[in-house]
């Protein structure tokens, strides 16, 4: 929150970023649309027409894949913040390089259920995972482009700290902590959910 003066009243109001409101409102919604498909997963899953699947491990090391990234952006951003221009930029490319890790590891899995017998058509069971999933490594690759974008701003313009630049990385830095968490939850939830 920002606070404005405003020097003919003497008031002083706190207002919210624009930018950072228009985020926590889009992370709101694709929030609700997960929560959506988990709870109408489990009510496809009562109907008695599902087949039970071991979820592959790579799909395991791609959550410590998605964790890394999340501590290696907000060390980024901390270096950022305190001065160090090196670490602030190698973390963030390293930060989108594991990003697309992420997303390889993701179709890796997706082979391998695939080889297994366990297709978008087979069962809803499938088709579920699927969906989840795959949804979530779109928001993930949406994040990998926001890097994108944050390492042209690293390298293309002059370092420094400004308040402007602090609001744009923050943003990026929410979004990706946010794909994390969400990642986090859905994992347990297709665990727990067996």
């Amino acid at each position: 929150m920002e606070a404005i003066v405003d020097n003919n009243q003497d008031i002083v109001r706190n207002r919210i970023n624009p930018q950072k409101f228009a985020l926590w409102a889009g992370m709101a919604s694709i929030l609700m649309m997960f929560m959506g498909w988990t709870s109408a997963y489990i009510i496809k899953q009562s109907g008695g027409n599902w087949i039970d699947y071991r979820i592959p491990d790579i799909f395991f090391l791609s959550t410590g894949i998605i964790i890394l990234s999340s501590i290696t952006l907000h060390t980024s951003y901390r270096s950022f913040i305190n001065g160090n221009e090196g670490r602030y930029k190698s973390l963030l490319v390293l930060t989108g390089i594991l990003g697309i890790v992420f997303v390889v590891t993701q179709y890796l899995g997706w082979s391998h259920m695939f080889n297994i017998g366990i297709d978008l058509k087979a069962n809803p069971s499938g088709s579920f995972f699927y969906l989840i999933t795959a949804a979530h490594a779109a928001h993930v690759l949406a994040g990998v482009a926001a890097i994108v974008v944050a390492c042209f701003h690293a390298f293309a313009l002059k370092y420094k700290v400004t308040e402007k630049r602090k609001n744009r990385f923050e943003l990026v830095l929410h979004y990706w902590h946010f794909v994390d968490i969400l990642w986090v939850y859905l994992l347990a939830f297709l665990i727990l959910s067996k």
